[in-house]
């Protein structure tokens, strides 16, 4: 039987009905892996795959498939809150005004922290730098489109520049959970204040 769509009749044949369901639970299967590993790797000792496996009710050869090594599992982890924290931005500022929306996506940010901490802590350096200089570039883009739009408005400061704010950020990740927890709002409330423009 083709595996290929009739055009005519518009029924799919059972084979491509079928791979397209294969393809689905194998998409499934790796967000709850990446879900699973990005729980886990909070916690203490190092992150085992079979304990992620184990988490997400699958075989190990289905996570290796997937991940082959820990360092790819923990890698990919961090690149997708990389995009999530990317992605955030315009979706805040279609629904926030300029400040409103820097101030929430900071509170990403400190989760994103989270996350940047303890995957840094649990790969070798070589991965990291490459991961943290992969990942600088679209994050500074975000970080530039949150306060264009403040500065256009009037509600950011004409001369803030996302390196500014980049490196104000970066503390975040050298805090541990009970710090962050304790003064990370307070400290990116300050952030915002700082960076909102003064009005005669």
């Amino acid at each position: 039987m083709s595996g290929y769509s009739d055009h005519l009749s518009g029924h799919v044949s059972g084979s491509a009905q079928g791979g397209g369901t294969r393809r689905a639970d194998a998409q499934r299967n790796r967000e709850r892996i990446l879900q699973a590993a990005r729980d886990l790797v909070h916690e203490p000792g190092e992150l085992k795959l079979n304990a992620v496996a184990k988490a997400c009710g699958i075989g190990q050869g289905t996570l290796y498939r997937h991940f082959p090594t820990r360092e790819d599992l923990l890698a990919e982890v961090y690149r997708r809150d990389v995009e999530e924290l990317v992605a955030a931005a315009p979706r805040l500022l279609a629904s926030h005004r300029p400040l409103d929306a820097l101030a929430a996506w900071f509170d990403r940010v400190a989760a994103y922290a989270r996350v940047k901490r303890d995957v840094f802590a649990a790969v070798e350096a070589a991965t990291w730098r490459d991961l943290a200089a992969h990942s600088l570039g679209p994050i500074g883009e975000a970080v530039e489109l949150l306060l264009a739009a403040g500065r256009s408005d009037g509600s950011v400061r004409a001369d803030a520049e996302a390196r500014d704010v980049i490196v104000l950020i970066s503390w975040l990740s050298r805090l541990d959970d009970a710090e962050l927890d304790a003064r990370g709002p307070r400290l990116l409330s300050i952030l915002v204040d700082g960076l909102r423009a003064h009005r005669p």
